[in-house]
């Protein structure tokens, strides 16, 4: 949202709790004390973490926006007692290229292994947009799952209910997250998830046959 001055935005002021990672390992938002969840691009992980080490309790005052039906911030900018503010300007701004490692789209490449987590869910996570991406268990481990699943994960999505989940994985510095591949109220009794959307799938079918020259309309081959 580099477009938006956020000193037009309105103002909420709190303390830093933990970090939210993507199933990448970078912060894309925080919980405040106070239980806001903020919202903020992957591509300010390193300055925010710059700016808050882990297990102190920083104030912050975020300036965003909120979306519809959502107690999420999505924040344009986050401001600093020691006058440090950061701003989001877009991806090209602020990713680095750290001597040694391999980037890809979405920064250094992180090894993924397999993980499961049982837990009592402290809170449903959401993407800038308000959608429901993921929950927080009170363990401070986060489960990720793609958005255009969550109407069909709707019962499982329950603040202090216990949900379980196995997929693919990483622990980095600042939190653990999920990938999961499978979710449900217990490692016994999951059901699988669908990582690719309705229009994802219908577009790899289209592609898949243009690719097959040798492939008719009716479905065999010419």
């Amino acid at each position: 949202m580099h477009w938006i001055d956020p000193d037009y935005l309105p103002e909420t002021k709190g303390t830093f709790e933990r970090f939210l990672v993507n199933r990448h390992g970078e912060a894309d938002g925080m919980i405040l004390t106070d239980g806001t969840e903020v919202h903020f691009p992957p591509h300010l992980s390193s300055q925010m973490q710059a700016e808050i080490q882990r297990g102190t309790a920083v104030k912050v005052s975020v300036r965003g926006v909120r979306p519809r039906d959502s107690e999420l911030i999505a924040a344009v900018s986050i401001d600093f007692p020691n006058d440090a503010r950061v701003l989001d300007e877009g991806p090209d701004k602020g990713r680095h290229q750290e001597p040694g490692k391999e980037h890809g789209k979405h920064g250094p490449k992180s090894k993924h292994s397999p993980m499961h987590a049982s837990g009592i869910i402290r809170c449903v996570l959401h993407g800038p947009k308000g959608e429901a991406r993921g929950v927080l268990l009170e363990d401070g481990t986060s489960v990720r799952f793609p958005h255009h699943e969550a109407p069909r994960l709707a019962r499982f999505l329950v603040p202090g209910n216990t949900v379980a989940a196995r997929g693919e994985g990483l622990t980095s510095s600042i939190a653990t997250v999920i990938q999961a591949a499978q979710l449900g109220a217990s490692l016994e009794d999951l059901v699988p998830i669908e990582h690719k959307g309705p229009e994802r799938r219908k577009h790899f079918k289209h592609a898949k046959k243009a690719k097959n020259p040798n492939h008719s309309r009716d479905g065999h081959a010419a």
